[in-house]
This record gives C-alpha cells, structure tokens and sequence, in this order.
C-alpha cells in the first residue's frame, strides 16, 4: 500500500527512481498507511514542523532495497559523519585553507540530509559553510591557498554553494554564489575551458577544471541563477574535444570514431587517460542533458571495468583501503548514477560495499575509527576530510537529498534557457582537413 503511494508522488529520474514532492502531501498521502503510534504521528508532525518552519526541503523516495542501502552502508556513513564533526576544529575547516576541500566535506553532510542549522550536524555543517563565505575574495573567487589551485578550490565550492542554496534558498549563500558564476564567466578561456589561475587566456588547462566549472554552473541553473548559454555551450564543447578514441586517429569521421573504443581524457591530445578523466566527461555531459552522446558508453566501459575490478571483494580485504583515491570515486559514482539503469543496478552495490569495507573500524581509535584511507595527493587531516567526505557522499547518493541527485531527463537545456540554448553550439566545430558532417555530437 505505502509503495503505492510513494509511486504516485514521484517524479521520473534518469535511474528510474522517484525524485521530489511537498513534504506536507507526503505525509497526507502515507498517515492511512502508517502504523498508529509513533511512526505515523511521526511523519505527520515532522512534515508539518517542516512546513511551518518555511523548509521546503524536498523529500525523496529513498534507496530501493537492499541493492542500494544496507543496514551496513547506512552504519558506515554514520560513523563517517561521527568522524567528520568530531575532527572539524573550532575554524570549521579540518585545518584546510583549501575551500574545495572544505566544500566537499559540507556535500558529505547535505548528501546524507543535514542542513547548516538545523539538526544533529546542523552546528557542524554550519562552521564549515561560514569558513567559506567569510573566505571568499572581493572577485568573488572562492581560494585562499596557492594561485595555482584558484579554480579547482573555486569550482568545488560554488558547486557546494549551488546545493546549499538549492536546499535552503539562503539570500546569502545566494549573493556569494552569484558572485562566483560571474567569475567563472569572466575567466571563461577561448576554447570553453578555464585555466588553474583565475584568469581568462586562449587555452584552458585540462578536462578536470573544466568539468568542476560545468558542474557548478549547473547547480546553479537549477537554483534559478542567471547563467549565459554562451558559457554553457562553449564548456559542453570543451569537455567533448577531450575525448580520444583509440586505434583510429582523432580526426577521423565521426561514423568511423564510433567503431573504436575510447574515453575522455585529461588533455586534448589523449594524454592522461584515467578512470576519473573518463567518469568526468561522463559527468559534465550527462547533467547538462546530453544523453544521447555516444561517447558516454564508451567511457563508461572503462569506467564499469575499473569499478568490477578494483572493488572485487578479496582485493578490499586484503588492502583495507578505499577502492579508488577521493577524486576519483567523486566522479565514477556520479557518473554511475547519473547514467543509471543496469549499469547503476549492478555496479553500485560492488562499489557500495568495496567502501563501506575499506573504512576503519576502530572504537577504541576515536582519531580512526570512521574514517578512511586509500590513495591521496592530499596528506594529513586534509587529506582524512577529503576522502572521508567523498566516501560519506558515495554511500548517501541513493538518499537523493541534494538537487543535482534529483534531476530527471531534460533532454537538452531548452527548459532551462528556453530558445536561447543552441544544442548543435555546443558539438565540436567541423574538421577541416576532412570531408565530414558540418555538425557533429
């Protein structure tokens, strides 16, 4: 009776799960189903406490079942999040003048449904968003450490502040978050790329900085912020000229690059073929509607192959570590949900488990125990947060908690720029030492 009901009240995801509906009409809905007692009253006095405080935080049909949420995966993400309040510091930065960094441990909170304020971690989550709004520059630009990281620290925080506000409609996370798109704008290179120094050139540096600018323009779009569809179309067309097809050349006609095996690299040339370049791409093209690109199940081979080999369950066991380092598992789980379908069905639960297995179970450690460990360019506490909140992240996608989680097919950004958006601007320009389509995806 009460899945029912829950199916009624959903809307379509790319997945096939339920997304987003009024808290009040939930609880209207269910009441007759629920037991008497404290769970019925429960959901009825908490949905109406919502209402009435002015949170319309969109609840979400939660995992499917087992195959998504355990009792296990649910225990671990708590005892992330133990681990995360417990070594915040009074700054609310875990020692970290790297925004990003310090973002990401606010998405681990939002991810698994707290907000700055309000709840057991709403002290928490707090602290570390006020680290970042105090931080930003007159520019608008989101770093306070080394130039070098401007924009890797400004595109994971205004990713962050995009689902805060999505999730709060808070008028000043708002101002800061419209401060930052306007210099995501402005330092906007050339080609649709941007560079690791805030400033605009020809060139932009690497496919990872331009996937971290996408994905927080898009938060942004879908907080009803001004976002030019120039910049859009130019980074979708970014992100695609980094995709290398192997055993053909680069430059061959599209029909032939479909024969042939390839992914999304971290140069325009090919170089750096990773796992995470590969889920990256993904990422980007998939949440701004690009659905239909072919190139998206070509770098998803690579991305399903690393995930059945690296969370096979013998080689979590042995290693005791992380199945993949922090930047890395951000991108392949997004990516992985956001293509949805079998490919999610069946390869979340390995890499749900391979985490949840990796992580330190210590009591007796309060420095340990939750937290996890694996591979990381970043040392010390820093590098602990990093990993321990993409891991936290990865076990809360089934929640859908965050608005980037609960989008379904757009099909293109029309809804969102209505005809302003010009899908065939963001495809790669014609090749001209070839005889190929003027227009191609």
């Amino acid at each position: 009776m009460t899945s029912t009901r829950l199916g009624v009240l959903c809307s379509s995801h790319p997945s096939g799960e339920g997304v987003v509906f009024s808290p009040l009409l939930v609880a209207m809905v269910l009441a007759p189903s629920l037991p008497r007692g404290g769970s019925r009253v429960g959901v009825l006095v908490g949905a109406i406490a919502i209402v009435l405080n002015g949170w319309m935080f969109p609840l979400v049909c939660l995992g499917q079942g087992d195959w998504e949420i355990t009792s296990e995966s649910t225990e671990a993400l708590e005892r992330g999040l133990q681990w995360l309040a417990r070594n915040q510091g009074p700054e609310g930065n875990w020692t970290s003048d790297d925004l990003g960094l310090v973002s990401t441990g606010v998405l681990a909170f939002l991810a698994a449904g707290h907000l700055p304020g309000r709840g057991p971690y709403g002290e928490t989550v707090q602290r570390a968003l006020d680290y970042v709004l105090r931080n930003v520059q007159p520019s608008g630009l989101l770093n306070i450490a080394d130039q070098r990281r401007d924009m890797y620290n400004h595109g994971l925080s205004a990713f962050m502040l995009g689902q805060v506000y999505g999730m709060t409609g808070d008028s000043r996370v708002g101002q800061v978050l419209d401060r930052s798109l306007k210099l995501i704008a402005y330092t906007q290179c050339q080609d649709g790329g941007w560079d690791y120094v805030a400033r605009r050139q020809p060139n932009g540096h690497d496919l990872s900085l331009a996937v971290m600018q996408a994905l927080a323009l898009r938060s942004a779009v879908d907080s009803g912020l001004e976002v030019s569809p120039d910049v859009v179309e130019k980074a979708i067309r970014s992100v695609r000229e980094h995709y290398t097809p192997r055993g053909v050349r680069r430059d061959a006609p599209e029909e032939e690059l479909k024969k042939y095996p390839g992914q999304f690299t971290y140069s325009k040339g090919g170089g750096n073929a990773t796992v995470a370049m590969a889920a990256a791409g993904v990422v980007c093209l998939q949440e701004f509607g690009q659905y239909d690109d072919w190139r998206i199940p070509k770098s998803m081979e690579v991305v399903l192959r690393a995930i059945r080999e690296e969370c096979r369950p013998d080689r979590t066991r042995q290693s005791r570590r992380a199945p993949f380092d922090a930047y890395t598992m951000y991108y392949v789980a997004q990516a992985l949900y956001q293509v949805g379908g079998q490919a999610w069905q069946e390869h979340y639960p390995l890499l749900r488990d391979a985490v949840v297995a990796s992580q330190i179970v210590a009591p007796d450690r309060p420095d340990d125990h939750g937290k996890w460990v694996g591979e990381t360019r970043v040392g010390g506490k820093p590098g602990d947060l990093y990993l321990t909140s993409v891991c936290c992240f990865v076990l809360a996608i089934p929640n859908r908690y965050l608005p980037i989680l609960q989008e379904g097919r757009i099909g293109s950004l029309e809804a969102q720029f209505g005809d302003q958006f010009n899908p065939d601007a963001a495809r790669p320009p014609p090749k001209t030492k070839r005889n190929i389509r003027s227009r191609i995806r």
